[in-house]
């Protein structure tokens, strides 16, 4: 994912300031993009010159809200519907591959951090849901609520994936 595509995104939900940008960033983070004001300011620049946002509001202070245009809604659609870039980088999946540079205790220990870890977020997760209320429930595409869903059926399988190679490790003594 690029940060424009997310910016863009963001924006088509409704108008909001760098400073909300980046608290929306902040609460998705977790999940799945992490996205500081160092690097959205700059973004929401060279958008704004693309055609891709403009400026709505503009508050004392040079406080600005952006907005999505049409041109921006095209190009956030023509992303959305491309097939996925299934190049990731990711660290953890880094890390699984490299697991083996372990001794069999800190292995465990890894292992499970990777359990809690699912535990702790399908938690939250949860919560979250039950937060925002009747508004998933009438409406399957309200933001959110299929990566939410996604995350009630992964995270269970991430944390008996990681008991699965507790137990293997067991069994290797």
């Amino acid at each position: 994912m690029s940060l424009r595509h997310g910016l863009l995104g963001l924006l088509d939900q409704h108008p909001a300031t760098g400073y909300e940008l980046t608290k929306s960033f902040e609460e998705i983070g977790q999940w799945a993009w992490h996205a500081s004001h160092s690097h959205i300011y700059p973004e929401l620049r060279k958008m704004t010159e693309a055609g891709l946002i403009e400026v709505v509001d503009e508050q004392s202070r040079g406080r600005k809200t952006y907005g999505i245009t049409p041109a921006g809604r095209d190009e956030l659609r023509r992303w959305m519907l491309e097939p996925a870039d299934d190049l990731v980088r990711s660290a953890a999946a880094l890390r699984l591959f490299l697991v083996g540079s372990l001794e069999p205790d800190e292995a465990r220990v890894f292992l499970q951090q990777y359990a809690d870890q699912a535990d702790e977020r399908l938690a939250a997760l949860r919560a979250q849901m039950e937060e925002a209320g009747e508004e998933w429930q009438d409406n399957p595409l309200a933001f959110g609520r299929l990566a939410a869903e996604r995350g009630l059926r992964t995270l269970p399988a991430v944390r008996d994936w990681a008991q699965w190679g507790l137990d293997q490790l067991e069994q290797a003594k």
